[in-house]
């Protein structure tokens, strides 16, 4: 069985957005949490509730669709609905699963549902065949877990350390995480997540790592680092 999809459809139009909710009626994975034109109250949906995906229009009242993608992109996924095609490039940029040129009939309404359940599918089979699949320069990269040296925090950006190459995400933190193996990975500090098979020596308040290099064990996780060796 397929999994509960939360979604919120944000449309200035009252007929699109009765139109995307008809769809999104018949497809039974769909649990639509708002349908509306009110940019505020979708934000405090966002900020409250658990969502899986907006169908977003761009050219919206208060907020656009661009501004509201940077204001949550490193939480949540997107179909873009729109009636301007020339906004497709600019979306790409943020976790946009499809684009939906108006007027939308429900076969293509259908196809970006599917689309997104593929997208998922990628990454929580990620750990199981040993590889994650990230999102660079409109491009997606496929890196061996195995082959992740570290995973440095910069700010709405991470970048994977591998020996091959080092890759910059727009991701953050947390979220990449929750998407590696949670028994061979910890963060050790706001900034560095390591995988515990890379570990070569803990020096008080540092990890050298196989490559050589050394990386600071933050104060807020030095006590779980503390209590993982003890466990050894």
């Amino acid at each position: 069985m397929k999994k509960r999809i939360n979604c919120i459809i944000l449309d200035d139009e009252p007929f699109a957005v009765k139109l995307i909710a008809d769809y999104a009626s018949k497809v039974p994975q769909l649990n639509v949490l708002y349908a509306g034109s009110d940019v505020f109250q979708a934000i405090e949906i966002l900020n409250t509730q658990m969502v899986d995906l907006i169908f977003l229009d761009i050219q919206m009242p208060d907020l656009t669709g661009i501004e509201l993608m940077q204001l949550f992109n490193q939480k949540h996924n997107f179909i873009i609905t729109s009636a301007y095609a020339e906004y497709a490039l600019d979306v790409y940029q943020f976790h946009v699963i499809d684009f939906l040129l108006k007027p939308i009939i429900f076969n293509r309404f259908y196809q970006s549902v599917e689309k997104y359940n593929r997208w998922q599918e990628t990454f929580q089979s990620a750990e199981t065949d040993d590889y994650l699949f990230v999102k660079a320069d409109r491009k997606h990269y496929k890196i061996a877990i195995d082959s992740i040296l570290y995973i440095e925090g910069l700010k709405d950006y991470i970048r994977i350390h591998t020996p091959a190459e080092k890759i910059i995400v727009l991701e953050n933190m947390k979220d990449i995480l929750l998407k590696l193996p949670q028994n061979r990975f910890v963060r050790i500090h706001r900034s560095y997540i390591i995988p515990l098979n890379k570990i070569r020596v803990i020096e008080g308040y540092q990890i050298q790592m196989s490559n050589g290099e050394y990386l600071s064990i933050g104060e807020t996780y030095r006590k779980l680092i503390g209590e993982w060796v003890d466990k050894k």
